[in-house]
């Protein structure tokens, strides 16, 4: 599943402009008409764009805690240090200040991927010249210890909200794509089913929000459990939170969707396929929660990223009351068959014609 192979690269980056709009900006046009053999090539290539641009606009900048001997007081007194300068008969303060720096995080994170890129044979000769054309320009900035970063540390927000793709495709060179071998260096691999996992949900999300219009709410919700009795039970608090991917909603109908990618969709026993049983409760559980008052207009759908398996779900089954489904969107097609897909899961269920 995971295999370069397995998705029309082009159609990578299509998802990644859903995903992240950002990629639809002018200095970015030329990454979409452009042919990319290897994944990684794609991803030089974003970040040669990005990274260039907010060369022009100016790195991100945060405050960093530095410690200094300096002859005036500058922040707060470090005094072991200052006592240890004096011992060492050094007239100066030992000082601990803030200072704004571009020698942070995310451009640390920024500059190790860069670095990374370089050493791979899938990028191409004039995307490594690019980078390092602007690697010139993150002389002051540290390289990190790709399994040592702190992911869960960057925050986004108005100022470095160009960022956001930019260290994405940096978690997924980093985190999904880099191996270890057995003489301890790194190499580029393709992208894990976990990292392609999150980029498939967004993608269909944002896709449904763009394109869908005549929906009025298009998001990732929580559902309630339809407790029966003492809503504070004690029992209560231990109860799982329900997640959706996907819900789609048009006035009463609702149709929840659990975007899958595995690298099997299904499981054999016995020389029988079935559907992995978690799946299926799982959406069961949340289309049945949802419609609390058995109204019949709530319905789910479990879509799964194609595999090479040669059985692949794909119909509906009415279970209750509720419509529940299970439907493979092939990834190694035309986007514009991919689109059709998706756009059909949503007309047969809510009842519209084509647009």
């Amino acid at each position: 599943m995971t295999k370069d192979k397995s998705i029309y690269i082009k159609n990578i980056y299509y998802m990644l402009t859903y995903a992240f709009q950002i990629l639809r900006q002018s200095n970015y046009e030329e990454v979409g008409s452009e042919t990319f053999e290897k994944i990684e090539d794609l991803f030089a290539e974003i970040l040669a764009k990005g990274v260039s641009r907010q060369l022009k606009q100016g790195l991100y900048r945060t405050y960093v805690t530095k410690n200094e001997s300096l002859s005036v007081m500058r922040g707060k007194l470090d005094i072991s240090g200052t006592i240890s300068n004096r011992i060492q008969h050094k007239n100066k303060l030992s000082c601990e200040f803030d200072e704004l720096s571009e020698n942070n995080l995310y451009n640390q994170i920024l500059k190790t991927t860069m670095q990374y890129l370089l050493k791979t044979e899938g990028v191409d000769i004039e995307r490594k010249i690019a980078l390092k054309k602007i690697l010139v320009f993150f002389d002051g900035i540290d390289i990190l210890e790709p399994t040592m970063i702190p992911w869960g540390r960057m925050l986004f927000q108005r100022n470095n909200r160009n960022y956001e793709l930019l260290l994405n495709v940096c978690y997924f060179v980093l985190d999904g794509m880099l191996q270890n071998t057995s003489e301890g260096e790194f190499k580029v691999v393709s992208f894990s089913d976990e990292h392609m996992n999150r980029l498939y949900e967004r993608f269909i999300l944002e896709y449904y929000k763009e394109h869908h219009t005549y929906l009025s709410e298009v998001r990732a919700a929580q559902i309630k459990w339809d407790i029966v009795g003492d809503a504070n039970a004690p029992l209560i608090q231990f109860l799982p939170v329900m997640q959706t991917d996907i819900t789609l909603r048009q006035h009463e109908r609702i149709l929840i969707i659990d975007a899958k990618y595995y690298g099997k969709t299904l499981q054999n026993r016995f020389d029988k396929y079935t559907l992995h049983s978690s799946n299926v409760y799982q959406i069961l559980s949340y289309v049945k929660n949802q419609d609390a008052n058995h109204t019949g207009n709530v319905g789910g759908i479990l879509l799964y990223a194609r595999t090479d398996e040669p059985i692949t779900p794909d119909g509906t089954v009415n279970i209750g009351g509720n419509i529940i489904g299970a439907k493979t969107l092939d990834l190694n097609v035309d986007f514009r068959v991919i689109a059709a897909q998706l756009d059909k899961t949503a007309y047969d269920f809510f009842h519209v014609e084509n647009t």
